[in-house]
C-alpha cells in the first residue's frame, strides 16, 4: 500500500502510475534517504518517541540497507513502490514489523524528498568540482606542451592579433575557475537542512533540527518550513552552474572543432576521441567535440523547464515540483561526461606549431602594431590608426604582407615612418610587447601558467 493508500478504496491505475511514481528516477537517493532516515531515527529518540532499542534496531537495519544500496544489490526493478521513500520504509516494515511503522512519525515526505535531494546534490558537487578542476589541469598541461607556439587570434572569426596558444589555454582555465567558484557559492547557499519541516507547517514532536543538522554535515537547519519544503532554487542553481559551464565547454569545443578543420590545420585529434566516416575512407571526424557542443543544449532545456515548472507554483509542496529530478539528474550526468571527454580531447590534441606561426603571420594581423609605432612618432592614435588602414590597402593590392612592403612605398603614406617599423612588424614582437596584466606576452603567459599550476597543486 502507498504511504498515503488509508483514505482510498482503491488502488491507483496502472496509467495514473506510470505518471506518478518516481522510484525509477528517484532511486539514486537511495543512500541518502537512508542518510536522512538514521538522524531521524536518533532525533525522535532523544524526542522521546522512540525507546532506544527500537532506534538501534531502526538504525541496525537501515545501515544495513544503506551498504546494500552502496553496493548496489537493492532490487529496485521488482518493486512495485511509488518512490525512493516507500520503498526504503517497506524494506523496513518487512524486516521489522511495527517499529519499522515508527520511523515516520513527524515527517513528510515534502522535507523528506528536500533533505535528500540536498544531500545528493551536495555529494556531487564534490564530484564535480573534481571533474572542471580535471579539464583545468589538462589545458595547462596542454598550455605547458607548447609554451612558444603562437597562434592566430580572432574575433569575429577574423583574424585579429596574434597571441600565444597557452593564452588561449588559459583563457578557458579562467572560465573554468569561474564554474568552480558557482559550485562553492552553491553549495554555501544551498547547505541547509529541511528535515524537521514535515508538510509545510513543522512538527509537533521536539526533535532538535540543529542537531539533524549537524549530524547530515549541514550548516544550520532550513529557518521557514514553508520554504523549506516548496523551493528548489538549488536545483536551479545547480542547472544554471551546469549550464553555464556546458556553455564554455561548448565554445571550446567549438574553437578545437575549427582549429582541427583542413582549413585552419592547426591541430590534430587522437583516434580515442574521433570517427570516421562509414562512406569517406579519408575522414577523421571531431565527434567528441561535436556531442559536447550539442549536448549543451540538452542541459539548457533541463534548466528552462524546471524554470517553467516552479513559477506559477503557490506555497507550498505541488507534484509537479516531482519533476525536479529527472532534468537535474540527467544534467549532471552529462556535464560530468562532457568534462570528462573534455580533458580526454585535450590531453590528445598535437599542435602544429608552424601551421599557427604561418596563420598567426597572416591577415595583416600587425596592423595595429604599425598604429601603435605611429603613436610613438608623436601621431595620434586616431591619425595613425587611418596611416595603417591605408598601408593595408596598399599591401593587398601589392599582394604582400606589410612587413614586405619597401620603406619608400611606407614613407609614401607617411613620412614619419622609418627603417625602425620593421622590427615592429615582426611576429614576435608584437605578441611580446603586450606585457601588461592579463596579456599575451610570453613573460606575462608564462608567469600566469606557473601560477595556475601552483594554484592547481594546492587544491590536490
Amino acid at each position: 500500500m502507498a504511504l498515503w493508500g488509508g483514505r482510498f478504496e482503491s488502488g491507483a491505475s496502472s496509467m495514473f502510475k506510470q505518471v506518478n511514481d518516481s522510484l525509477p528516477f528517484d532511486r539514486v537517493m537511495a543512500s541518502q534517504d537512508i542518510q536522512g532516515s538514521i538522524s531521524w531515527s536518533r532525533a525522535l529518540q532523544k524526542a522521546g518517541v522512540l525507546t532506544s532499542d527500537e532506534q538501534q534496531q531502526l538504525e541496525a537495519a537501515l545501515s544495513e540497507l544503506k551498504a546494500q544500496a552502496d553496493a548496489g544489490e537493492l532490487d529496485f526493478d521488482a518493486s512495485s513502490e511509488e518512490d525512493i521513500h516507500s520503498f526504503v520504509e517497506a524494506a523496513l516494515i518487512e524486516k521489522l514489523g511495527d517499529i519499522g511503522r515508527k520511523l515516520h512519525t513527524g515527517r513528510s515526505r515534502n522535507d523528506q524528498v528536500a533533505t535528500d535531494f540536498r544531500l545528493w546534490v551536495r555529494e556531487h558537487i564534490a564530484s564535480l568540482r573534481s571533474d572542471v578542476l580535471g579539464v583545468i589541469k589538462s589545458l595547462l598541461n596542454a598550455a605547458s606542451r607548447h609554451q612558444e607556439a603562437i597562434i592566430p587570434g580572432y574575433t569575429h572569426l577574423q583574424r585579429a592579433q596574434p597571441i600565444h596558444f597557452a593564452h588561449w589555454c588559459l583563457a578557458y582555465v579562467e572560465m573554468l575557475k569561474r564554474d568552480l567558484s558557482r559550485l562553492d557559492d552553491l553549495k554555501a547557499r544551498m547547505n541547509q537542512c529541511p528535515l524537521g519541516s514535515g508538510a509545510l507547517a513543522g512538527t509537533t514532536f521536539p526533535v532538535d533540527r540543529h542537531a539533524i543538522a549537524d549530524e547530515l554535515g549541514f550548516d544550520s537547519p532550513c529557518l521557514n518550513s514553508l520554504d523549506a519544503v516548496s523551493d528548489r532554487d538549488f536545483v536551479l542553481e545547480l542547472l544554471f552552474t551546469a549550464s553555464t559551464s556546458m556553455m564554455h565547454l561548448s565554445r571550446l569545443a567549438e574553437d578545437m572543432i575549427f582549429y582541427n578543420s583542413g582549413e585552419a590545420g592547426f591541430l590534430q585529434l587522437g583516434d580515442s576521441v574521433t570517427s570516421g566516416s562509414s562512406l569517406m575512407p579519408q575522414k577523421k571526424n571531431p565527434d567528441a567535440l561535436e556531442l559536447m557542443r550539442g549536448k549543451c543544449g540538452r542541459v539548457f532545456g533541463s534548466l528552462q523547464a524546471l524554470l517553467v515548472t516552479m513559477k506559477g507554483l503557490p506555497l507550498a509542496y505541488n507534484k509537479d515540483m516531482q519533476e525536479d529530478k529527472e532534468g537535474a539528474i540527467d544534467a549532471v550526468n552529462q556535464w560530468h561526461i562532457c568534462l570528462c571527454i573534455a580533458s580526454e580531447v585535450l590531453d590528445s590534441l598535437q599542435l602544429n606549431e608552424e601551421r599557427c606561426r604561418v596563420a598567426a603571420a597572416q591577415g595583416y594581423s600587425n596592423a595595429t602594431e604599425l598604429a601603435d609605432y605611429l603613436v610613438g612618432k608623436g601621431i595620434p592614435f586616431r591619425t595613425g590608426h587611418d596611416i595603417a588602414g591605408r598601408v593595408v590597402l596598399q599591401a593587398i593590392d601589392d599582394g604582400c604582407a606589410i612587413e614586405d612592403l619597401p620603406l619608400s612605398q611606407l614613407q609614401a603614406i607617411c613620412d614619419k615612418i622609418e627603417d625602425d617599423v620593421y622590427p615592429v612588424l615582426q611576429l614576435e614582437f608584437g605578441v611580446n610587447q603586450r606585457n601588461i596584466l592579463g596579456g599575451t606576452s610570453k613573460e606575462t603567459v608564462t608567469k600566469a601558467l606557473y601560477q595556475e599550476l601552483e594554484s592547481l597543486d594546492k587544491q590536490g
